[in-house]
């Protein structure tokens, strides 16, 4: 599940909220060790991703970075080729 929880410190176009929230949205799915909550825990699911979202805008707004800002794209095509590599997924056809 936390797979798709990626860096969002220090890229150019900063971390959007939609995706600070889908970070949150992981994490506690993680914790809570489901993806959809019964309606009784809906809840609490919910305020808990709303918080935690909350909380990583401002740690990601009060964080300082020494090195440059990294490019998107370009740090996806690093990590795609690297799971080329590791075999982890096919190289795209041709």
């Amino acid at each position: 599940m936390c797979r798709n929880i990626h860096t969002l410190h220090n890229f150019e176009p900063a971390a959007t909220s939609d995706e600070v929230h889908a970070a949150a949205l992981q994490y506690v799915r993680k914790i809570a060790g489901t993806t959809k909550p019964s309606k009784a825990n809906q809840e609490a699911f919910d305020r808990a991703v709303h918080e935690i979202a909350h909380v990583t805008q401002h740690l990601l707004d009060d964080l300082v970075a020494v090195a440059p800002p990294k490019n998107r794209e370009v740090e996806a095509a690093k990590a795609r080729e690297r799971a080329i590599k590791s075999g982890r997924y096919a190289a795209p056809a041709a």
